[in-house]
């Protein structure tokens, strides 16, 4: 690879059969006055070289896609990699918008990531990678023995399962008549086993988890050292999981233990989709910071604002409700019951409270409290 890319003779717009090298790996500036050629060397030579040569190297149905460039005016540039260009734009307000977004890198790095990443299990940090039909059963038929193998004598019920719906909100009333007209019976709503013959009324505004019933096996452990016995279980199994994959786009469940065609992890039985672009956005859920929601900054309550220590509650410390305990309200009342059951007297200064009060005040206890 040269560390160098070495222009020789180029004549694009106003440049005069310029000739020089620029080292790579490294921070060029080009500076010059007013019409001096900076643009029509970087952009119009350069970048217009390497973004032809980059285009004429895929095919010929992803060139219609593309406009190609026309050659630059320049005797021959080696040592040239494909190139992108970033436009000077101005600067916004936006709390969202970084160096990155500005200069429109961050679109290419989001798609670098997508390409080239590995994803890893946020909870074991093991990579994540797709499993064959083969490896499915294979581990499958691995939980199998292994529970069985807990108690050789009962016999072991196992389901397989096809998780359809993953915490989202709906009555889903067309997927349960879907599932009936398709032959299933059963079904696990949210942890409970339904009958799909009887009515299913699911909350709309609430989020809902649901697997169709593929098959139920009893297994004993005696009958696993039978080959034949093995072999049939295996088969059933194979056909179980494929139908439990095209089913649920590519995911199958033992019982609690999830496996999937695409990325899971098979220690902490999570369960990832494809990478793809918008996993590195900002202004995706799925992508966002799930502390500060994309928006980079982190809005927290300050005591020192919302309290004043030099007061009793009773006198109107808490600062945001110093009005409302001269009049005899439902939350007023709600605050008054919860200092009585929690101990906190309202008649002396917060700043003699003790912090554990201190934090009640500020931010509760996650009790139910009954007033009167």
């Amino acid at each position: 690879m040269q560390d160098f890319i070495k222009i020789r003779g180029a004549r694009q717009h106003n440049l005069k059969s310029i000739s020089l090298d620029i080292p790579k790996n490294k921070f060029v500036v080009m500076t010059g006055i007013s019409g001096s050629g900076k643009s029509s060397l970087a952009f119009d030579t350069i970048y217009a070289e390497g973004q032809r040569r980059y285009v004429e190297s895929l095919s010929a149905y992803a060139r219609q896609f593309l406009g190609v460039m026309d050659k630059p005016d320049v005797d021959s540039i080696d040592g040239l990699s494909p190139s992108i260009s970033i436009d000077q734009k101005s600067t916004t307000h936006n709390p969202r918008s970084t160096v990155g977004t500005i200069t429109e890198v961050y679109d290419y790095f989001r798609l670098l990531f997508a390409r080239v990443g590995h994803p890893h299990c946020p909870k074991c940090g093991m990579e994540i990678r797709k499993l064959s039909i083969d490896e499915i059963v294979e581990r499958v038929l691995e939980q199998i023995l292994n529970q069985v193998q807990h108690d050789k004598i009962k016999p072991h019920e196992f389901k397989i399962l096809s998780p359809i719906v993953r915490e989202k909100k709906g009555e889903f009333n067309d997927l349960f008549e879907n599932l009936r007209a398709k032959g299933y019976v059963l079904v696990l709503v949210d942890e409970k086993e339904k009958s799909l013959n009887d009515e299913i009324d699911l909350i709309k505004t609430n989020k809902h988890s649901i697997s169709a019933v593929i098959t139920q096996i009893s297994v004993m452990y005696k009958d696993l050292k039978d080959q034949v016995y093995r072999s049939n279980l295996t088969g059933q199994l194979r056909t179980s999981i494929e139908q439990s994959l095209q089913l649920s786009d590519g995911l199958v469940m033992l019982d609690t233990h999830l496996f999937s065609e695409k990325f899971s992890c098979p220690n902490d039985n999570l369960s990832l989709p494809e990478i793809e672009p918008r996993m590195f956005s900002f202004n995706s859920p799925i992508g966002a910071c799930e502390q500060c929601k994309g928006i980079g900054s982190i809005y927290a309550v300050d005591p020192e604002l919302v309290l004043n220590k030099n007061l009793s509650i009773n006198e109107g410390a808490i600062l945001p409700f110093n009005k409302f305990f001269f009049h005899e309200t439902w939350y007023i009342r709600l605050l008054k019951q919860v200092a009585e059951e929690e101990g906190i007297d309202l008649d002396i200064q917060i700043s003699k409270l003790t912090n554990k009060q201190i934090d009640i005040i500020l931010r509760g206890t996650n009790k139910v409290y009954r007033v009167e």
